[in-house]
């Protein structure tokens, strides 16, 4: 499996396609498949911590975690990725991914195969038949052999399932700004989910609450307190899946007063109660 240590050893090829790490922010690596390589593969990976540092690939990919939690930023926004949904990151869209205790399957797919008019990563909803199908998709590795005569197919109909579910995208992400005052405000409010509210946040920043409203809104199209929302039901989200703590400890570590009012607002958010959707991202995985 190739490794995701730093590496400056020209060229990078979809070998090394699922995370390949890079230096600095600003620098991005370009990941390119090599003409040998299949239109299609997979690259399964596991971590416990690992930050892949900006990168961008000739390929489309979609990787859905089986185990842990992957975060992935892109310019516009950051994305929080559950077990048993996917991102989906199109060729050419520079990202920059965490992974946490995971363990992913990553879909590579040629541009041509899939058709995406919007040109921008999202987190998807996977349904039962896709899971399975990206499952026994792994068997075919991006840097394999290609003399399976079975794996075109199989990847064109996973391509066209692909195109059907990219409608059904769930809001795991938070927007991100290059606006210095509504940056620096949302680094507040994440960092004091417990206690944030609206006229401390502007203190923090040095702006008037009527000047941060404005702004907040005019830059990432969510008021503040719908930021603070997402904001929480992702920190959440996290400590579900990643820790024991109880429903109690959670609600009250992300602001909320009583157990029952943060159920509510997370099963609003993610169509399940708290305690269900801990019990379904710690499900068994099949192999």
């Amino acid at each position: 499996m190739s490794s995701l240590l730093p590496s400056t050893d020209p060229p990078i090829t979809a070998a090394a396609a699922g995370h390949v790490a890079t230096s600095a922010t600003p620098v991005l690596r370009r990941v390119r498949a090599r003409s040998s390589d299949p239109r299609a593969g997979t690259y399964p990976y596991e971590a416990t911590d690992v930050v892949s540092g900006w990168h961008v690939h000739d390929m489309h990919q979609l990787e859905y975690a089986f185990r842990g939690i992957v975060q992935v930023e892109t310019d516009t926004a950051r994305y929080l990725l559950p077990p048993q949904q996917a991102v989906w990151i199109p060729a050419g869209v520079a990202h920059n991914t965490t992974l946490r205790r995971v363990r992913t399957v990553s879909v590579f797919l040629d541009p041509d195969m899939v058709t995406d008019t919007q040109h921008r990563a999202r987190v998807l909803s996977v349904p039962p038949v896709l899971r399975e199908m990206i499952l026994y998709a792994a068997r075919w590795p991006i840097d394999g052999p290609t003399t399976d005569p079975a794996a075109p197919a199989f990847f064109d109909a996973v391509a066209a399932l692909l195109t059907q579910s990219m409608t059904d995208e769930t809001p795991y992400h938070l927007p991100v700004t290059t606006d210095p005052i509504v940056t620096a405000a949302m680094h507040y409010t994440d960092n004091h989910l417990d206690t944030a509210n609206l006229t401390a946040v502007c203190a923090a920043v040095a702006v008037s609450e009527r000047t941060l409203r404005r702004r907040f809104t005019a830059t990432t199209g969510l008021t503040w307190r719908d930021y603070l929302t997402h904001s929480r039901m992702q920190r959440a989200m996290a400590l579900l899946t990643e820790t024991d703590r109880t429903i109690l400890d959670i609600a009250l570590a992300i602001g909320f007063d009583n157990p029952g009012s943060f159920a509510r607002a997370f099963a609003t958010h993610t169509g399940r109660n708290p305690s269900l959707y801990r019990k379904h991202t710690r499900r068994p995985i099949s192999s």
